[in-house]
């Protein structure tokens, strides 16, 4: 996984609100892709949280942290107030336009996905818009939605992989840091 720490994002800023936008060129078609991004049994392998309610604009939804990604960042998400017995976060979708747009909030964060035709593949941009920043502050913030990027093409080329090297993500807060601090210069 080389790759990590080569492609960052692009960090945003709109007045006081931060983000960031991340390209990735996925090497299958955007039907597949858009599936990845939006049916359950396939955000398992690269987000960490199931999305449950009806996909459609307007729907209010609900972003059940999965088992497995309580288990990881329990500490993460008690300090942001997260109850573990009961790991979900509000949300509601903004924009449905199979295959190509899927917006939608989490909790304080926005996210919107565009899926573009790119010869037999896909361009995927995603943009995020966060919130108040986690207890790894936004380079975290930043740094986990790349490598859930990452996640996603690695689970459409080869199927689910396991738990990013903490290393790697070490490296990518870093890296994540110094654009946030470039950006407010």
């Amino acid at each position: 996984m080389t790759e990590t720490t080569e492609r960052l994002g692009e960090v945003l800023r709109d007045g006081d609100r931060l983000g960031t936008r991340y390209e990735r060129r996925l090497a299958h078609p955007p039907a597949k892709v858009w599936r990845a991004l939006t049916e359950s049994e396939h955000l398992r392998a690269w987000f960490p949280a199931d999305i449950v309610g009806e996909r459609r604009a307007g729907a209010e939804i609900r972003l059940r942290f999965w088992p497995e990604s309580v288990e990881h960042a329990e500490a993460e998400l008690t300090e942001v107030g997260v109850d573990l017995d009961d790991p979900e976060l509000p949300g509601r979708i903004l924009t449905w336009e199979p295959p190509r747009v899927f917006e939608f909030l989490w909790d304080d964060e926005h996210l919107r996905f565009d899926v573009l035709e790119d010869g037999a593949g896909t361009r995927l941009l995603c943009t995020v818009w966060f919130g108040r920043p986690g207890p790894r502050g936004h380079s975290g913030t930043a740094a986990g939605y790349h490598v859930c990027l990452d996640s996603l093409r690695d689970s459409l080329d080869a199927g689910p992989g396991g738990i990013p090297d903490p290393a790697q993500i070490g490296a990518l807060e870093s890296r994540y840091d110094d654009l946030i601090e470039q950006t407010s210069a």
